[in-house]
């Protein structure tokens, strides 16, 4: 592929309408939202599907069972990015899009029907992994093209705060319908109900998300910078040089080291987010002992909190650049981290218990809330959805990891705490060598 050229000033990409603008920044929110809300499930059923489906004679372990196959979802996503990424950026980001969403929403509810280990022995479990890699072929797929259409569209001064918008927003949305829909379930399946057939209404949620989904992707159109990708090719006479694909120019000497170090920086909020707002529902419950309605509302909170922080984080880059603010919420990591994680181990406050939640929740979160534009900006158009989807998988699969190794880690949750303050020291390290050798991306999105 021959090297991305910046549009020309007499060449300007056509301006999109308002409405344009808005309905692909919706769909890149909830697109996204939508999809993680599908994930999220897990997380929340975590240490029931754990004892149904990887019974163990410590609970730890079953806990460790239902980490790794959330683990193994995220390990294929990189597969689904490749796959729908080749297809967004030869064929539009809208039909990837609509594909994907309502493939994640239909797979996710298949889960309330599988039986259990105690019904059909280990072939259940060996039926819910096979269930969790075609779900996390979808969700790679939903990144590839949610990540892309939104900032693609909107006029440069928003572009950071479409990030923090879509990248942590659409995560906080996606984990505020889960908490909404835990807590609804918590109160119609007490105790052992939930345990008993709650967790399956869980998985059934999951196919709200393909009909909204198609509600709101029903009017999306493609981004004017992809369409004006597509005006050059069609000009194209025939008989010109066969461009490489997607993914082999990603992985050409041209585009690698940007991969690289990339996928640093995206390990390191992915790891991060996985480590706080993933690992936050165990934590409530194995290590402070909260109920599950209430343990629910503070999340709901988090999120909230989550949202904010990440959007706060991606409009400030848009003032002070994108490695600038990795450098800035690293810093602030390696000190926050270790510090909640340790000082909500030592609370029976419900109100302070909150406190170092939400603050939890918004630095985590704003770490990574540039993220989505930085990934943008670092690929050209005609590789960007494969680019961006890739990067964003493979580094946040690595980080989807370190929860199980968490897990495996500790002999019971008394150790939680320090396990997880070690890890996300750790991974803050790894961010900040991505951000001191990455380059200022801002204001480079326009090339084909």
């Amino acid at each position: 592929m021959s090297a991305a050229t910046t549009i020309p000033a007499s060449e300007a990409l056509p301006k999109p309408t308002t409405r344009q603008t808005a309905t692909a920044a919706m769909a890149s929110l909830f697109g996204w939202g939508l999809d993680l809300f599908d994930l999220f499930i897990l997380l929340y059923v975590a240490p029931v599907v754990g004892a149904l489906f990887f019974p163990a004679d410590k609970p730890m372990l079953s806990l460790a069972g239902a980490y790794a196959s959330f683990a193994v979802t995220l390990l294929i996503r990189p597969l689904g990015s490749a796959l729908f990424g080749s297809y967004a950026d030869r064929l539009g980001r809208r039909r990837a899009l609509m594909i994907a969403v309502v493939g994640v929403g239909v797979s996710t509810a298949a889960f309330g029907l599988l039986p259990t280990v105690g019904q059909i022995g280990w072939v259940a479990t060996a039926i819910f992994l096979a269930f969790r890699l075609i779900q996390g072929i979808f969700v790679g797929g939903v990144v590839a093209a949610s990540h892309t259409i939104g900032t693609e569209s909107v006029p440069e001064r928003w572009r950071g705060l479409m990030s923090g918008a879509v990248g942590g927003g659409g995560a906080a949305i996606g984990g505020l319908l889960a908490s909404l829909v835990f807590y609804i379930v918590s109160l119609l399946a007490p105790g052992e109900a939930f345990a008993s057939w709650g967790w399956r209404v869980m998985f059934f949620s999951g196919l709200l998300t393909s009909v909204v989904g198609l509600i709101l992707f029903r009017n999306l159109e493609e981004s004017p910078i992809f369409r004006q990708l597509q005006a050059e090719k069609a000009a194209r006479r025939v008989g010109a040089p066969v461009v490489a694909s997607p993914v082999r120019a990603l992985f050409s000497a041209e585009h690698m080291r940007a991969f690289l170090v990339a996928t640093l920086v995206s390990f390191g909020g992915g790891a991060a987010y996985y480590l706080t707002s993933g690992y936050l529902p165990t934590y409530l419950k194995l290590v402070n002992g909260v109920p599950n309605a209430t343990a629910s509302m503070i999340l709901i909170g988090a999120n909230v909190a989550a949202a904010i922080g990440a959007c706060a984080l991606g409009e400030l880059s848009q003032h002070i650049g994108r490695r600038a603010s990795f450098l800035l919420m690293g810093v602030v990591r390696l000190v926050a981290f270790p510090a909640l994680f340790l000082a909500m181990a030592g609370t029976t406050d419900t109100t302070l218990l909150t406190l170092y939640v939400l603050l939890l929740s918004f630095i985590a979160n704003a770490s990574y809330g540039p993220l989505l534009i930085f990934l943008n900006e670092k690929f050209p158009t005609a590789l960007r959805a494969t680019g961006t989807g890739l990067t964003w998988n493979v580094g946040f699969a690595l980080g989807g990891m370190l929860p199980t190794l968490v897990s495996l880690a500790v002999d019971g949750p008394s150790q939680i705490p320090m396990m997880l303050a070690i890890f996300t020291t750790a991974v803050t390290a790894i961010y900040l060598i991505g951000a001191f050798l990455t380059e200022e991306t801002r204001g480079n999105l326009e090339r084909i």
